[in-house]
């Protein structure tokens, strides 16, 4: 009898279903996945999206739409794809297009190489697990290119399903070890929670090391040793990975600062991953894009044929921002080939990346030359969209910097703002009150009261005692100023409502 009434307490009903038939449940589950946070698609981005809802519901707010200022998905913001990738796309995707006398013949050329090296002649084929060969040899020549004629080796290429893909699966190798011998992972706060939250659902260990923002969001060395060597008491440090230019915080190493960072790598024998996918996304006067694999063989031998690293582009940003088609490629430098083919062996399990992203990367690597009729629109278009987005990351610094209590460094490059806001203590007392980060409660009253949406510097990791957040610079020109005005407007009123 007592036995029968304790198994009718432990049925628990969740969701509708009695727990005690679950097989999995949220306390016998993988407990890093517990741990894995993304803030760049919190609690604040849901809460936009019921907004949303309510709105088309009739709910009555103080605005008429809710503006997703949190992530750099540019052509969700208004930007226009360009023209030659989705007419190309077009033709890979729909074959006898091919005889449409619409489109330009080095559209046709391109699709059809492309085509040609799928099985099938079909971009819905599978393709190899590395990547389409040709397509592996045309982003070779690119980086060739780019770098100025250093040697790069298709078979160092993998493509990927964004650059996001090829971050975890490198991490995935590097990982290893228990307790005091658990691989260490370096990264810079702020930083993209992808980061954060592959090392959380791979039990790696997260080794914190903190960008100046008083010095535009530079890179220490002095810091680095200092995160390293703490880290030491308690793992294995392995990894340094590096963001240029930087997210959330805009800013473009210097070519000085890349030596010293590769210096300090090969000192301490950590693996480099260079996250590089913003590198045409380069706009304050003095600042310019240096790749760490040119920079690397530059500095000689001694380093080039030593330190291990991998370095990470894609298709989602630049000017390109074609997100949705999860194009990308790593290419890996140093690695020990018994290393290389456990990795080959690591992207066959997830068969390929998408065909179609595959394809155009192989554009963004590939883009019609001088001599070919879509050249001087496609550079019209790039010039365009990337000139825009250089004015919105002044007209943003400029006017955040006119408000009291928001600091905004130069945006150098990438498509992000990080700005530090100052928050009254009792705002911070009633955020703690309900169990909320300030920052938090901060971008929520925003959300709330302006229909603006952005992401709290708290999920980018900060300083103690400060507070920021991450906004995107993407929207149309006439709409950021109106964001920009919202935001001054609000931070005026929520200051002045705590004073």
């Amino acid at each position: 009898m007592e036995r029968s009434r304790k198994q009718a307490e432990a049925v628990v009903l969740r969701g509708g279903m009695l727990l005690r038939h679950l097989v999995l449940t949220v306390d016998n589950m993988n407990p890093n996945v517990k741990r894995v946070e993304y803030a760049v698609r919190g609690p604040i981005v849901q809460r936009a999206l019921q907004i949303e809802k309510e709105l088309k519901e009739g709910v009555k707010k103080p605005f008429s739409e809710v503006i997703k200022a949190n992530i750099g998905d540019a052509h969700a913001m208004g930007q226009k794809p360009i023209t030659f990738l989705r007419q190309v796309l077009a033709l890979c995707a729909y074959p006898e297009l091919l005889e449409d006398n619409k489109f330009p013949e080095d559209a046709k050329n391109r699709a059809r190489r492309i085509l040609g090296a799928c099985g099938g002649h079909s971009i819905g084929a599978y393709s190899a697990s590395q990547g389409i060969e040709c397509i592996r040899q045309d982003v070779s020549q690119y980086i060739e290119r780019r770098d100025g004629g250093i040697p790069s080796n298709p078979d160092n290429i993998y493509l990927s399903t964004g650059a996001s893909d090829a971050i975890v699966t490198m991490l995935k190798l590097l990982v290893c070890g228990e307790g005091r011998d658990r691989t260490g992972v370096m990264i810079s706060i702020p930083q993209y929670p992808l980061y954060s939250a592959a090392l959380a659902d791979l039990g790696a260990i997260q080794i914190s090391y903190y960008l100046d923002e008083d010095k535009c969001w530079s890179l220490d060395i002095a810091e680095l040793k200092r995160a390293l060597n703490a880290a030491r008491e308690h793992c294995n440090p392995r990894v340094l990975c590096i963001i240029n230019p930087g997210n959330p915080t805009g800013q473009v190493q210097s070519r000085q600062c890349i030596e010293d960072v590769i210096r300090f790598a090969k000192e301490e024998h950590l693996f480099l991953m260079a996250d590089e996918v913003y590198q045409d996304n380069v706009y304050a006067e003095g600042c310019k894009f240096h790749s760490f694999k040119k920079v690397l063989f530059e500095m000689g031998p001694e380093y080039s044929s030593t330190v291990e690293m991998a370095s990470f582009h894609s298709t989602s940003k630049c000017y390109m921002g074609e997100c949705g088609f999860r194009g990308g490629y790593m290419e890996v430098i140093n690695m020990d080939p018994e290393v290389k083919a456990q990795l080959t062996k690591l992207v066959s399990v997830r068969l390929c990346p998408p065909v179609p992203g595959q394809a155009l990367l192989d554009l963004v690597v590939n883009p019609p030359q001088p001599d070919e009729p879509s050249y001087t629109s496609f550079m019209k278009e790039r010039t365009a969209v990337l000139s825009a987005l250089a004015e919105k990351a002044r007209l943003t610094e400029q006017t955040f910097n006119t408000v009291p209590g928001i600091t905004c460094n130069p945006v150098q490059g990438a498509m992000y703002t990080f700005p530090r806001i100052t928050i009254p203590q009792k705002a911070i007392d009633k955020a703690k009150g309900l169990g909320q980060v300030p920052d938090m409660y901060y971008c929520m009253r925003l959300l709330e009261e302006e229909g603006i949406c952005l992401v709290p510097g708290s999920g980018f990791g900060q300083r103690e005692g400060t507070f920021h957040f991450r906004m995107t610079i993407l929207p149309p020109t006439e709409k950021l100023k109106v964001v920009l005005q919202k935001i001054s407007n609000f931070h005026l009123r929520f200051t002045k409502e705590f004073s």
